[in-house]
């Protein structure tokens, strides 16, 4: 195969039919809707029913995601599907090589990649690499993530935030690197230091190698939300800077910020640093909350469906997440309508 830039050519979501709004969480926990628009701007999120995994939800979203992209979900469709989760069916084995079986794709290659929240633009870095160098066509990106499997449904500061969902992209090798969906730039970083800032303690062969009981609470998702903001704001804003310094671009001339939706306050206080107009960045997360790895490829299926990302529009995706990690993508959106 012969070296060529990767582009995007097919995008599809999928939120599960169960909506919890703010009002429900109000009837259960001590908090408000007030309390929770105003310090996240989130007003509901979408949460699976039992039984229903995270592999059911990346099924659905790649199907859509090969309709988009004029893709029959069969062998020799795909040449890879790579998902970002936080939330894999099971320790072991991956979820990918099941998603890819369900959707019918053959015995490609498939594999999970776990980012956290950055999950989605490493899973995208990482394909668009196989593309540019020659070992696939076309690759299935997915982000799906069930949070509210995580969560302590009693923690109202993490229980209000995140929802269920998954999005999904198709990746596919372009002709030049004018072609619009052509991924232009990527820039990807992470600090290990701080990896205690978002976690889930238990789980992982370090508490399971250590004597004694396990806490009950330590298999549930924790956040040290004051760090995680000021670092989240920090690291997205020097990634996003990096990206465009090696395109060529400026902030001023990006037309759309897609940022990690985590909080309103975060992708307003983003926008600020960056010198972006607030009104140019996307928001999605008030519908859906924080799906983690989801977040984005849903923001970007939300907007273009809503006429918000038009062909030619010059697009800055940026997150960050635990780890902790952060990554940032270009690109000029193309023509794709999303399933």
């Amino acid at each position: 195969m012969a070296y060529r830039p990767a582009a995007l050519m097919g995008l599809g979501s999928y939120l599960p039919p169960w909506v919890i709004s703010n009002e429900d969480l109000a009837a259960e926990l001590d908090t408000t809707d007030e309390w929770i628009t105003t310090r996240t701007g989130i007003r509901a999120r979408h949460r699976v029913s039992p039984g229903t995994s995270t592999g059911d939800l990346a099924v659905e979203a790649g199907h859509r995601a090969l309709k988009s992209a004029g893709l029959d979900a069969e062998p020799g469709a795909v040449d890879a599907v790579v998902l970002a989760t936080t939330t894999p069916d099971h320790p072991c084995p991956a979820t990918a090589p099941d998603v890819a079986a369900r959707l019918g794709l053959g015995p490609i290659g498939a594999y999970d990649i776990s980012a956290v929240c950055s999950g989605f633009l490493y899973a995208l870095a990482t394909a668009s690499a196989q593309i540019t160098a020659g070992q696939a066509e076309r690759i299935l990106v997915i982000g799906a993530e069930t949070y509210s499997t995580i969560i302590n449904p009693a923690d109202r500061t993490t229980s209000v935030i995140f929802g269920d969902g998954a999005g999904a992209v198709v990746l596919a090798a372009a002709d030049d690197s004018g072609q619009p969906g052509v991924l232009l730039g990527v820039d990807l970083g992470s600090d290990g230091l701080h990896r205690d800032l978002i976690s889930i303690p238990a789980g992982g062969s370090r508490q399971r190698s250590t004597p004694g009981e396990p806490d009950p609470d330590g298999r549930y998702f924790t956040m040290q939300g004051k760090k995680v903001f000021a670092a989240a704001v920090a690291r997205m804003a020097e990634s996003s800077t990096s990206v465009l310094d090696s395109i060529g671009w400026t902030t001023e001339s990006v037309d759309h910020l897609v940022g990690h939706q985590a909080n309103a306050r975060i992708l307003k206080a983003l926008a600020k640093q960056l010198g972006i107009p607030e009104e140019r960045a996307v928001v999605h997360l008030d519908r859906v909350g924080n799906t983690s790895a989801a977040s984005i490829p849903l923001a970007l299926a939300h907007a273009a469906s809503q006429g918000t990302l038009t062909p030619g529009s010059r697009v800055l995706l940026t997150a960050f997440g635990g780890g902790l990690t952060w990554g940032s993508v270009a690109l000029t959106w193309p023509d794709v309508t999303p399933a």
